[in-house]
């Protein structure tokens, strides 16, 4: 059985997620933590709940979900797991992060890409991987099927959906990518996002405003 933990880091209200089952395998997805306290309270999560990282999964590479990125990397020393597209977002993170007035190092460490109808395995529990751009041109969402999940990152949201005014931002496309992707999962789908409530594939197919 698969528990998903949450936190809201980041002056953004980023939703970090912890995956872990019942072995205490884990798996932390866009680590936002940028504030020590923030650190702390993941790190303490992960220990005090004897957690074992197997991977760091990245649903796409804005500045706001890879703010601890580089902390999770160094501690864990475990592969990062991301869409090739969004490289060149996360390539561009010092910079972006110069326009918000802080300063950030170009990450550092070992990724390895990942693309559309493949799976993620955690001991017996699978995911299945779908590419969902829109959002950005590498976003990616996670599936566990059997018990009946989906992180979606910055894709779809309760009521809404992800920004499509940034760099390499397409609305057409992120619409389209939820309608085919997202949409077609059973309806009882909780949907974790990147930022603030989860929701209901079926809640956002018969009230979200954008599919009207």
């Amino acid at each position: 059985m698969l528990t998903v933990q949450s936190f809201a880091f980041n002056p953004f209200s980023e939703n970090t997620y912890v995956v872990f089952n019942e072995h205490k395998n884990a798996l932390i997805i866009d680590p936002g933590n940028v504030h020590d306290y923030e650190t702390s309270a993941l790190g303490k999560f992960i220990s005090s709940n004897n957690l074992k990282i197997q991977n760091i999964l990245l649903t796409h590479a804005h500045i706001d979900h890879v703010l601890g990125l580089q902390w999770s990397f160094d501690t864990y020393k475990v592969p990062i797991l991301m869409h090739e597209e969004d490289k060149e977002i996360l390539d561009k993170n010092p910079m972006t992060a110069k326009q918000f007035g802080f300063f950030m190092k170009p990450f550092e460490g070992d990724i390895q890409f990942i693309s559309e109808n493949g799976t993620l395995k955690l001991d017996e529990d699978e995911f299945k991987i779908y590419h969902v751009p829109g959002h950005s041109p590498g976003s990616i969402a996670y599936h566990n099927e059997k018990e009946n999940f989906v992180i979606s990152g910055d894709v779809l949201f309760e009521g809404s959906i992800g920004r499509t005014d940034l760099y390499k931002g397409n609305h057409e496309q992120l619409l389209e990518s939820i309608r085919k992707k997202l949409f077609v999962l059973n309806e009882e789908t909780k949907v974790y996002s990147g930022h603030g409530n989860p929701t209901s594939v079926g809640y956002e197919k018969h009230f979200n405003p954008f599919f009207k």
